[in-house]
């Protein structure tokens, strides 16, 4: 399909989705938060990430590399800091049982641990 033939596409729907706009923005000169800024700058992190990949130095490297970097992503999403986990992680994993190594995940550290 040419580029044109799509804008006049665009251009027919664009009535039928005018009358579901008042819905999201109810005085025409205030803006709800309609972006995708946290999108992008979660993508950002990626493709910045995805320079420093290249240099793992081999596959082992890389594979510990996506450790870290799952565990620092699990952190942010429960809101941990992640040196405050990864420190005391490491300083309990050798003495934790290991029918509990669950409790050393994130969401398990953030339950059970008190300064979370």
């Amino acid at each position: 399909m040419k580029r044109s033939r799509r804008r006049a596409t665009a251009r027919r729907g664009l009535p039928h989705q005018w009358a579901s706009l008042p819905k999201k923005v109810p005085h025409p000169f205030t803006f709800p938060d309609i972006d995708n800024n946290l999108s992008e700058r979660v993508l950002r992190t990626i493709a910045i990430g995805r320079k420093n990949w290249l240099f793992a130095g081999s596959d082992a490297g890389a594979k510990r590399a996506a450790v870290i970097y799952s565990l620092i992503g699990s952190c942010k999403l429960f809101r941990i800091d992640p040196f405050a986990y990864l420190r005391d992680v490491l300083d309990r994993v050798s003495t934790h049982p290991a029918s509990r190594i669950a409790d050393l995940t994130p969401s398990g550290w953030a339950a059970t641990s008190p300064g979370a």
